[in-house]
């Protein structure tokens, strides 16, 4: 799901970052409500019928009243989670490009062999790519329509996650630069989250499918160059 992302070295705050202090350095943990829990779960419903619809019929031709009803609320009821349409694209799109960037940063961080983390990320991303085909189709198609706020934390999430690509790259083929290990993960992302909107109703069956996506996709970031 990865774009050509404008330059920029900016890194987002990690997972922890952001949570609330109290002194000592210890971090608060209130135990979630019933209440929150609810909420939370409305929200995530919000979020996949927002992503489900406007893969289908695009961000401009839903309406409020389309995402409410999809998620068996009145229209007016998502204004209690989102202020508006945008923020919800703003939260399915920002949301998943932490999720990214967290979970290729744990795979990272994990360590191995620079092969080893590849192939770890290769089928992080392949299970993505599978799992979140509306996803990768409204970011392809609606960024555009992110508040100006939003698309810079994206793309700056993106830039984050490149290079965490990059980093094992560079150690596995040491004599090439940084750009271009940058534009080998990027290649990989195409391949890897065009495939499955081809080939979703496939006959092949669909682990066979994921073996040979993250085959492909293994073959092209360990290929030298010559």
């Amino acid at each position: 799901m990865q774009h050509d992302p404008a330059p920029g070295n900016g890194l987002p705050a990690g997972p922890g970052d952001g949570a609330p202090a109290v002194p000592g350095g210890v971090l608060s943990a209130t135990p979630p409500t019933g209440r929150s829990r609810a909420k939370a779960s409305r929200r995530s419903t919000l979020l996949a019928e927002a992503a489900r619809l406007f893969a289908q019929h695009g961000y401009h031709g839903v309406s409020i009243e389309d995402l409410g009803s999809a998620s068996g609320i009145s229209g007016p009821a998502v204004y209690r989670h989102f202020p508006g349409k945008a923020a919800v694209l703003g939260a399915l799109l920002t949301d998943v490009s932490h999720d990214l960037f967290d979970g290729g940063s744990a795979v990272a961080r994990a360590g191995g062999t620079p092969a080893t983390v590849l192939a770890e990320l290769v089928g992080f991303q392949v299970d993505f790519a599978l799992g979140h085909r509306d996803v990768i189709r409204v970011q392809d198609r609606d960024m555009a329509s992110l508040s100006a706020a939003d698309a810079a934390t994206v793309r700056r999430l993106q830039r984050a996650y490149i290079e965490v690509w990059a980093a094992q790259l560079r150690r596995l083929h040491p004599d090439e630069d940084e750009a271009a290990a940058r534009f080998r993960a990027q290649s990989v992302f195409g391949l890897i989250n065009s495939t499955p909107h081809s080939a979703h109703r496939s006959a092949v069956d669909p682990q066979a499918r994921r073996a040979r996506l993250v085959a492909m996709a293994l073959a092209a970031l360990q290929a030298p160059v010559r």
